[in-house]
Formats: structure tokens, C-alpha cells, sequence
């Protein structure tokens, strides 16, 4: 259990010195109990005390940081199970499997896919993060697969899955510099794996054949001192890998057990044995329940579109509305004759409009100013989409000098802006739009163009 504030009072020297930017020590021992301030800012804690509070004042969940520069991720260092109890800190990661087992042709095709996935989504950079390098027994082929992805120009963190040693030991010398997650500790050579990671600190991912024997493994390597790890809830069956998964969470979270705060990793390919839909169904569970970094068998745009749009959604703040960057926009090849439509940057309403706008086929640019993450109406009534708000990012956003074509469409629900912004944009034809996007195709084709 974290200890109280009370409790980290009575092992701090009472200065009252205010130099770690409280009045009292009592106030700096709330604080640092409610997780707002480290226990180190405090100059004056001996290293004893310093030690013994660090471990209890420290996140439930360890947060694992595998990777480097551009590359780096973190996972864990949750504190809730549920994201409308607070805000999720760091999600999930995707990766595609590669194996010495495979030919060079669907090696190939598996890193083409791979780069094809490289999008943008409401500020968010969509590709597949890792790159799981599995030894399935062939040394030689091993060493090559690894030295081919890093020369394919790839840029993903790695995983390497390997239950030997030896070979995952040179296999480490060609990317331990890319700070790799190593997976493939037992209760057979987790010894040799501490070993083989702890000068570098390297993640060590963590398996074994049920609940029971994974806790009494982990106990086992904290005794040898090791505390960077990634459990694997096991993939005997779909059941199994989820009600694990879930109990881990739980074990941690709820019974604030800190053998299992650790980060998890999921191997859906083995799940789904094959079926690339049930890859994709599995992978989405494990995105909401709990899975840190998910092994998928291949990652091409048929399963990136669905995975990267749930994580987003989970992954975000609930009190915080998803919001696209305020711009210009255009659609359908839109050229100095387009119209252009008005609406809010709030992603929902974005991305409905802009799927009815391509459905129609029609030339449009898109002026989207600053609503404040609203929808219309709410944006409107909360004074964030007015008339003032809409004629200034037209003069400013220079939409002027990309269409000769003066007709602004306002959706359909803000009607009441039509007379204002024809004050405000003189030159402009203020055109009210539908109040519902299925309509917009509709409207766009039979839209008189001047």
C-alpha cells in the first residue's frame, strides 16, 4: 500500500525551509502522497529515508520505456482501470511479427505494409511503432532478418523473441543501442536473461504457463534486483489471454499489488490463428482491456484504420473534446473555383462532414477556425463560432488567395450568422448549408456556382 502523507512526514527532517517550494514540510508530504511532486525535492531526506519512501511513494504501475529518439515508447504507468475515473496515461503500442521461419517474399511484403501505414489523424502520427523479431530456430536466418529490417529504412522500435540466450545475445549486439524490449524469460533461464539485460536496463518481457507461475517468476527475478519487465498473459486461448490480461490489471490496480504493475504484451496472431478479421476484433479488446503492446501477424491499412481510430478515442483525455488544427482544407482536386464550406474543428463533426464532402465528389475547400473543440451548436451558443470568429479566419487564413469563387457555405444549424457575415465579408455570397451531413452530397451537386 502507498504510504500516507502522515506517514512520509514523520520520516522527513523537519526544516521548514522552504526550499523544496512549500511553507511546511507537512504541506511538501501531502503532496508528494498525492503523487503531485517527487520525494527527491526535498535536499534535506537522507538517503535512507530517501530509498525507503521512493519505492512507496512510486506509481502503482512501472512505466517501461523501450526504444530511442523518434522511436521511443512508453508503456504502463497506469493508475486506473477505467478511463472515465481518470485519464489514461500511455497507450498501447502495435507491432508485426517477423520470423526466421518466413520465406524473403512475405518478409518483403510484411515491411512493405509495414511503411505503407504512415498517416495522420488529428495531430496524431498513425504507423506501426515495433517491429517483433521472433528466432523460431534458425541462427543464421535470425541474425539476417535483423540486419534486413534495420536496413529496410524503417523506423520502429524492436522486440526481440527469443527463449535462448546465446543467440539472443547476439542478436542484442546488433540493436542494443535502439534500447529493444528483450522477450523470452522463464522459469527455466530468467537468470541468464537478468543477466543478459541489466547493464543496459533493458525491458525484459516475461512468460510462463499460468497466472500462478507468472507471479511466482516475477517474485523471482525482484529478488535478483530486476524491475524493467513486460508480462505476457499467455495466448493458450482467447479466454485464458484475456481473463489474465484483466487479472494482472486488477491484481495491480485494485489490490495495489506491485509484483504485477508491469506493462503486458499480447501475441494476437497466435490467437486469432490466421484469421485476419478475428486479428483485428482481438486486437481491438485488447486495446480496451489491457494490452500494452499487441503482436499482430501483419499491420496494412484494412487493420490500421479501425485499431489507430479506437486507441485515439481511448487513449484521450474524456474532460477534452478531440479537436483538428484549425486551417484550410481541401477535397475532391479543390482549385481556384471551388466553394468553400465552414465548419467547427471538432474532429466528430470534421470527419462526418468530410466524408459526405468526398462521397460528393465535388471540388470544396474547407475552412475550419478556432471553436474550441465544439460542435456547432455547442460552439455557437459558448460564443466559440460566431460571425466575428468566422469573418476574421477568412480574412486571415488566406483562403481568399486560393479560390476566386466567393460562395461560403455555414452549416445549416447557424443559420442566424447569414445577415451578420454578409455585413462582415462584403463580396462574400453567405450560403446556409444543410443541417445534416447526409445531405451535403446532395446539396454540393445541385449548388449554383458563380
Amino acid at each position: 500500500m502507498a504510504l500516507k502523507g502522515l506517514d512520509i512526514f514523520k520520516l522527513t527532517p523537519k526544516k521548514n525551509c522552504k526550499d523544496c517550494g512549500f511553507p511546511t514540510c507537512l504541506a511538501f508530504s501531502m503532496k508528494v502522497a498525492a503523487g503531485a511532486v517527487e520525494i527527491g525535492k526535498c535536499p534535506h531526506m537522507s538517503s535512507e529515508a530517501l530509498e525507503k519512501l521512493s519505492e512507496a511513494t512510486a506509481p502503482i504501475m512501472k512505466t517501461i520505456t523501450i526504444g530511442k529518439g523518434d522511436t521511443e515508447y512508453k508503456l504502463g504507468g497506469e493508475t486506473v482501470m477505467f478511463r472515465h475515473e481518470k485519464t489514461l496515461v500511455n497507450r498501447n503500442r502495435f507491432a508485426v511479427l517477423l520470423s526466421d521461419s518466413m520465406d524473403d517474399a512475405e518478409v518483403d511484403a510484411k515491411i512493405a505494409h509495414m511503411k505503407e501505414v504512415d498517416y495522420v489523424r488529428i495531430g496524431e502520427d498513425m504507423k506501426v511503432e515495433f517491429a517483433a523479431l521472433k528466432y523460431a530456430g534458425n541462427k543464421d536466418k535470425y541474425i539476417a532478418l535483423i540486419n534486413k529490417v534495420k536496413a529496410s529504412g524503417l523506423k520502429v522500435a524492436y522486440a526481440l523473441i527469443c527463449e535462448d540466450a546465446s543467440v539472443a545475445k547476439e542478436a542484442l549486439d546488433l540493436v542494443k543501442d535502439e534500447n529493444p524490449l528483450v522477450y523470452g524469460a522463464n522459469k527455466d533461464n530468467y537468470a541468464a536473461f537478468v543477466e543478459l539485460v541489466k547493464a543496459d536496463n533493458l525491458a525484459l518481457g516475461v512468460k510462463a504457463e499460468s497466472l500462478e507461475a507468472l507471479y511466482a517468476l516475477v517474485e523471482e527475478i525482484h529478488k535478483l534486483g530486476y524491475k524493467n519487465l513486460v508480462l505476457d498473459p499467455g495466448s493458450a486461448s482467447i479466454k485464458e489471454a484475456f481473463e489474465n490480461t484483466v487479472q494482472i490489471r486488477r491484481i495491480n490496480i485494485q489490490d495495489q499489488d506491485r509484483v504485477f504493475g508491469y506493462p503486458s504484451i499480447l501475441f494476437v496472431d497466435e490467437l486469432s490463428k490466421g484469421d485476419k478479421f478475428m486479428e483485428v476484433a482481438l486486437s481491438t479488446l485488447f486495446t480496451m482491456k489491457y494490452g500494452s503492446l499487441i503482436v499482430l501477424s501483419d499491420m496494412d491499412y484494412v487493420r490500421a484504420l479501425p485499431l489507430y481510430g479506437v486507441r485515439q478515442n481511448i487513449f484521450t483525455d474524456p474532460q477534452k473534446p478531440m479537436r483538428v488544427e484549425p486551417g484550410i482544407y481541401g477535397f475532391n482536386g479543390a482549385d481556384e473555383n471551388s466553394p468553400v464550406i465552414c465548419t467547427v474543428d471538432f474532429a466528430l463533426t470534421y470527419f462526418i462532414v468530410t466524408g459526405e464532402v468526398e462521397r460528393s465528389k465535388m471540388p470544396v475547400w474547407m475552412l475550419i477556425p478556432d471553436a474550441g473543440g465544439y460542435s456547432v451548436l455547442t460552439s455557437w451558443a459558448a460564443g466559440k463560432f460566431t460571425s466575428t470568429v468566422i469573418s476574421e479566419f477568412v480574412k486571415e487564413s488566406g483562403i481568399e488567395s486560393k479560390t476566386k469563387c466567393r460562395k461560403l457555405i455555414l452549416p445549416g444549424k447557424v443559420a442566424v450568422l447569414k445577415g451578420d457575415l454578409e455585413e462582415k465579408l462584403p463580396g462574400w455570397d453567405i450560403t446556409v448549408g444543410t443541417t445534416e451531413a447526409m445531405f451535403i452530397p446532395k446539396f454540393l451537386k445541385e449548388l449554383n456556382i458563380k
